[in-house]
């Protein structure tokens, strides 16, 4: 019985309990004190962090030699745009401290430029039968760079071109190759900036689509996170006397420049795409064109320290540039010869499936004698594998015997469709000569392909003035003076660079398919070459309004100031 009674009682409370609890009013009581529990929980989480991200802001301002901030006109950036920044630079330098200890430098000869001095880490195997660094500012111009991809330093070599020529000793300071922890932090951003375009140009689509949203969003906060990450890259610049005059191919580089208080800075901007990542503060920033340099101006851009040049091209290539026009429009009314398409490869090494898809099509054309390849796969091995598949692929393409290290034939080759190779400078520029001389190529194809940079980048240039038709993604490229049948981006910047170049009449619009671009190469092979001739004409007229002397004009600003 005594049982009975307590197993009644226990059920009577409990299920009073139970009722209790799922009355409504207390329910929701339960629910009012968990919500506002979670809501101070919340509230006092976001005031820690907050206050977190704005100690951590603080201390990157400290460090900062240049007040960007400022500059921008925004002198208290939003908590979000703080946070960014914070994190971001967390992700580039991780817990290192900014050095102000500079790295002694040596200086070279180049080995292939004449006149051109190279700066190296001094006490590093690179430097061996090196001098100490010895630029005098008011006799010097340092054109600094970075090897990301070929465009800054084809840019870099084409600046150093008329450094030269302006009887100022000119040298050439790349980051990378002053051997150091700071140089090893760039090669890391590098490397990760190398492999989305990789990625974006082989998968296409979603990717695609998210690559160059990134590539053109270059905000506030990206200037923010690149100038922070130049303080710490101090060591790299800080042994050169800072009156030297500094042409910036890179906008770390001039940014660099201004933190460590150099006070003849000139930002060469890259692109036809205006956005803050491509400022430099405390620079004179020089543009190719006047869509950027509206935007620029719009942005906030002092006006003192914005300037129209025109486009960053090598000398040579200006200097020679109505010669080789008239001898483009002399074959184009002739078409005594293949129409010669010059396709290089970036130094990312991105579009390898298109390119080679590009190639796979002008088989026909390039077996019946009207189109001839000129291959430069750079130094990527695996553009060269890439491109010698394609032709194997064709089925109608096979390796030449015996052929001269230039390229050229020594008899002519009848009823047979191969390809030959160069693998040196030398032989690049013998090639070149001996087109220009009226020698013809030893094959229909050809393929340059090298072990080391520099000819991967100077055989481009070298090989324009001998082309027909440039065909490439809209990178700097889009700005030189050669017709240019402009094939699909790698990121969305690029698109206003092929904008650029059909406006001003020496390019096409971006195509963005294959069939595209293959209409294009049928209209410069049309009897009568009636686009060839009038990119020709348009390029004449450009040249003659100093459109491509861009380089010429920063180095006059640079020797002005």
């Amino acid at each position: 019985r005594t049982l009975l009674i307590k197993m009644s009682f226990a059920y009577d409370l409990s299920y009073l309990a139970l009722e209790t609890a799922l009355a409504p009013g207390t329910w929701l009581g339960f629910a009012a004190r968990a919500s506002a529990t979670g809501l101070a929980v919340g509230v006092i989480a976001l005031a820690i962090g907050s206050r977190l991200v704005k100690s951590a802001y603080a201390r990157l301002k400290k460090e900062r030699a240049f007040d960007i901030d400022s500059y921008m006109r925004d002198p208290s950036p939003p908590l979000l745009s703080q946070a960014k920044v914070v994190v971001m630079h967390r992700f580039n330098v991780g817990s290192s401290a900014p050095s102000f200890k500079a790295h002694a430098l040596a200086e070279k000869q180049s080995e292939h430029m004449p006149g051109l001095k190279v700066s190296m880490r001094a006490g590093t195997p690179a430097a061996a039968g090196a001098v100490p660094f010895n630029a005098k500012a008011k006799d010097a111009i340092v054109v600094g760079t970075i090897r990301m991809g070929f465009g800054h330093h084809r840019i870099a070599y084409a600046t150093a071109s008329w450094g030269v020529a302006s009887g100022k000793a000119t040298y050439f300071h790349d980051l990378l190759s002053i051997d150091s922890p700071e140089a090893d932090m760039i090669k890391e951003t590098d490397r990760l900036y190398s492999q989305g375009s990789r990625l974006a140009s082989e998968l296409g689509g979603a990717v695609e689509r998210m690559w160059g949203s990134l590539t053109k969003s270059g905000d506030e906060n990206a200037l923010r996170v690149t100038y922070q990450m130049a303080e710490h890259l101090r060591p790299l610049l800080a042994a050169i006397d800072k009156d030297t005059p500094v042409i910036a191919t890179h906008c770390l580089v001039g940014l660099l420049a201004v933190a460590c208080g150099f006070t003849k800075v000139i930002n060469l901007v890259i692109d036809n795409h205006a956005q803050w990542f491509i400022v430099v503060p405390g620079a004179y920033n020089l543009c190719q064109g006047p869509s950027n340099y509206h935007k620029l101006l719009k942005m906030g851009v002092p006006a003192s320290h914005l300037r129209l040049a025109g486009h960053w091209i090598p000398k040579p290539l200006v200097d020679h540039l109505e010669a080789d026009c008239a001898a483009r429009v002399a074959r184009a009314r002739s078409r005594s010869e293949p129409l010669r398409i010059l396709v290089p490869v970036g130094g990312a090494g991105a579009q390898r499936s298109f390119i080679c898809n590009l190639v796979k099509a002008l088989a026909t054309e390039v077996k019946e004698g009207k189109v001839a390849l000129l291959l430069n796969a750079g130094d990527h091995t695996q553009m060269r594998d890439a491109f010698m598949a394609a032709l194997a692929a064709t089925g109608v393409f096979a390796m030449t015997g015996a052929v001269a290290p230039d390229g050229l034939a020594t008899t002519p080759t009848k009823g047979v469709a191969c390809f030959s190779t160069v693998s040196t400078m030398e032989g690049v520029n013998a090639f070149a000569d001996g087109l220009r001389a009226g020698r013809t190529p030893a094959a229909p194809v050809t393929l340059f392909a090298f072990k080391d940079y520099f000819p991967a980048v100077a055989a481009t240039d070298t090989l324009c003035r001998v082309a027909d038709v440039l065909a490439c993604k809209p990178s700097e490229l889009a700005f030189y003076p050669v017709p240019k049948l402009m094939i699909r981006r790698v990121g969305d910047h690029e698109e206003y660079s092929a904008t650029r170049a059909s406006e001003l009449g020496d390019g096409t619009f971006e195509a963005r398919e294959l069939p595209e671009a293959f209409e294009y190469v049928r209209l410069f092979s049309a009897e009568g070459g009636h686009l060839a001739i009038a990119m020709n004409d348009a390029i004449v007229r450009n040249g003659r309004a100093g459109i491509y002397s861009g380089c010429k004009e920063a180095v006059e600003l640079a020797n002005s100031l």
